[in-house]
């Protein structure tokens, strides 16, 4: 059924959230077993608020999310997503993770509602660098600003050019596919909405149900994303050489 959608839709556009993610080995902070925020208030750490007042736990905390995600890598479904885009088989990405692991397979029409944490930059300038800085321990821009993740912090708005896209790509989808996202964040749990009211048939692939199943055409669960698409890719190469 899926296969056929996809071969059908002349626009499908992918929502990925942190399932996504843990199946490149990246923990999922928000798990209610395992997730970082059990043992730290993220309000405290990951905000606007420790990056002013708080810069040496905040600086801290982002080194070692910099280091877990450097020993990371894109998975199979990452390479297969970049694959699809590259032959038309999908035409956009909104994305709930911070990883940067779809522009690394290769993807190029994403839309990073959180920023990357493949980058920070200086607040003072506004200079990009590479997240190896971090890595590094170095913490200062060239012209003495701080440096701090391109990504989306507590108490910060997100970014406005990524939510008018997402919105525009949710509103042409004709098929609309969630891949590891519990859809409890708004307002990316809006998009699937969106992109239903316009008429798109709408697919959940995530390991666990969520609240907005009731709304799918199709739903998956219990199974890895990238065994999913895998499964889905292998069969349209078959199809292709038939």
């Amino acid at each position: 059924m899926l296969l056929q959608w996809l071969k059908q839709s002349k626009y499908t556009v992918i929502l990925s959230g942190a399932g996504m993610s843990t199946e490149s080995g990246l923990p999922d902070f928000r798990s209610a077993n395992t997730g970082m925020w059990n043992k730290e208030d993220p309000s405290k750490i990951a905000s606007t608020e420790a990056l002013n007042k708080n810069v040496e736990l905040f600086f801290d905390f982002y080194r070692h999310r910099v280091l877990g995600l450097n020993e990371c890598k894109p998975h199979k479904g990452h390479d297969i997503l970049a694959k699809w885009e590259k032959n038309r088989v999908i035409q956009s990405i909104i994305t709930q993770n911070i990883d940067g692991f779809h522009h690394e397979a290769g993807s190029e029409r994403v839309s990073e509602l959180h920023g990357t944490m493949k980058k920070v930059h200086c607040q003072t300038c506004g200079k990009v660098y590479g997240n190896d800085t971090y890595a590094e321990g170095k913490f200062q821009c060239e012209c003495g600003g701080t440096l701090r993740p391109s990504v989306v912090l507590f108490g910060e708005m997100l970014p406005e050019n990524a939510l008018l896209k997402a919105t525009e790509e949710s509103e042409k989808a004709e098929l609309f596919i969630v891949l590891g996202s519990s859809l409890t964040v708004t307002p990316a749990n809006q998009f699937p909405l969106i992109a239903k009211q316009k008429g798109a048939k709408l697919v959940i692939i995530n390991m666990e149900p969520t609240e907005f199943d009731i709304y799918a055409d199709l739903v998956i669960n219990d199974r890895k994303i990238g065994d999913v698409l895998k499964e889905m890719d292998d069969e349209l190469e078959v199809r292709k050489d038939i």
